[in-house]
């Protein structure tokens, strides 16, 4: 894949650009179920840095996607794994062996984790929601983090992105990819003016003709309103923001306890199915999930609930029937550009600014 480049403006050419060898200091998250080797390879040959959502995956999907992005492009590009993945070092092994350049994660990863693929000569980008993780993980060694505030789809906290980013900042000295409500060059230059040394965006590159979601669930996102999303924690005991629909309003209505913890074991087969995960490996998660987010019994079992959801939209497009996450920049986007398309357009809306500001 080539894609045309665009000079950017000094201000856009970032330590994290050079530390990762990016053009633009742009970046597609990893998006379970969505970021997958098309839409990653062509982030990455449009000068951003793309990142195979491979939590969703297992580890033979995973190392299919990572040949099929080698085979697209030739530039730099990440993956994003669940920490607490029983096979998580077999995975971390595939993705030295063959070159990927950075690893992101799902959950917060251990020292020894950051340690293995630091060793390995890997950049280390943890994505985090509050200042003590940032602080946690740097700690441990991370290059840098991608900070996720509450404007954000999926999973997120309750600070938003203005107050958490500057917070971040202020305590840590590595690269800081500013994330939760990004989706143009405006808010490129806003992240930089934080402090920031790049944006990363999710619910922007799903709404993409590279994005392998299906059309009618596109169309959602572009008919959503600001005011469309919600953050709830009846799917899977989390805090998680996605879009409402019909099937959201009746899950956060329902009357819970045995209903959620019956469509949760549901959740729990169906995944076991698609993933090839043993009894004893689900349950090894559920327990590490449990320890690490200080989960009770009813949360851990719940967990099962956000893959599966998601995949029957994401994949299926079954509206009525899954989750459709997405942050509240949902209500912004207007249209699905190629993901060349996009990052031109970031970026050269990020250069006028910019010398608007300057002039």
């Amino acid at each position: 894949m080539t894609a045309v480049r665009l000079v950017p403006h000094k201000a856009l050419r970032t330590p994290f650009c050079e530390m990762a060898g990016i053009d633009y200091p742009v970046v597609q998250t990893g998006m379970g179920w969505v970021a997958d080797a098309r839409l990653t390879a062509a982030t990455s040959s449009a000068g951003g840095l793309g990142i195979v959502g491979a939590s969703t995956m297992n580890l033979t999907e995973m190392t299919a996607a990572i040949d099929q992005v080698l085979s697209l492009t030739d530039l730099p590009f990440g993956v994003n794994l669940r920490s607490d993945a029983p096979d998580v070092y077999e995975r971390a092994k595939v993705m030295i062996d063959r070159g990927v350049k950075v690893a992101s994660f799902a959950l917060a990863p251990t020292e020894k984790l950051i340690k293995s693929f630091k060793d390995a000569g890997l950049l280390c980008v943890p994505s985090i929601g509050a200042r003590r993780h940032a602080e946690k993980v740097v700690g441990w060694g991370a290059d840098a983090v991608i900070v996720q505030g509450s404007e954000a789809g999926g999973h997120t906290g309750g600070v938003a992105t203005s107050i958490l980013i500057p917070q971040v900042i202020e305590a840590i000295n590595v690269p800081v990819i500013a994330a939760g409500g990004f989706r143009d060059g405006r808010g490129l230059v806003a992240a930089l003016a934080y402090g920031a040394q790049g944006v990363a965006m999710g619910t922007r590159f799903l709404v993409t003709k590279e994005s392998p979601v299906p059309d009618q669930v596109k169309q959602v996102y572009l008919e959503a309103r600001p005011e469309d999303t919600v953050l709830t924690d009846r799917i899977d005991g989390h805090s998680h923001r996605v879009l409402r629909t019909p099937f959201i309003d009746r899950m956060i209505a329902g009357g819970g306890g045995v209903r959620d913890l019956l469509l949760a074991m549901s959740s729990a087969v169906n995944l076991k199915r698609t993933t090839g995960m043993s009894l004893i490996d689900m349950v090894r998660q559920a327990l590490a999930a449990r320890r690490q987010h200080n989960y009770n019994l009813r949360q851990a079992v719940m967990a099962a609930n956000t893959p599966m959801l998601l995949r029957k939209t994401m994949v299926d497009g079954e509206v009525e029937h899954g989750i459709i996450s997405g942050g509240q920049v949902s209500g912004l986007i207007t249209d699905a550009p190629s993901v060349e398309e996009l990052i031109l357009s970031v970026i050269r809306e990020a250069n006028m600014t910019l010398e608007s500001l300057q002039a």
